[in-house]
């Protein structure tokens, strides 16, 4: 279930992907989380305070358990 964020004065997208989601894939992240708000591109890079981020649920990679060939 997506996630409303509230931006507060100075806030950055990739630090709130950051702070939501964790740093692996970040760049990755913030993409996705544009797709969802698109309105955000028109404000710039540095958000006032009041608007809202819409944090979708967005799907992580299970690494798959190496296979042991021998015991």
């Amino acid at each position: 279930m997506p996630t409303n964020y509230l931006t507060r004065e100075g806030d950055v997208l990739d630090a709130v992907c950051a702070a939501h989601y964790g740093t692996e894939n970040l760049s990755q992240t913030v993409v996705t989380v544009l797709d969802a708000n698109r309105e955000l591109a028109a404000l710039g890079a540095v958000y006032p305070a009041g608007i809202v981020i819409i944090l979708p649920d967005i799907e992580t990679s299970t690494p798959e358990s190496p296979i042991q060939l021998w015991d």
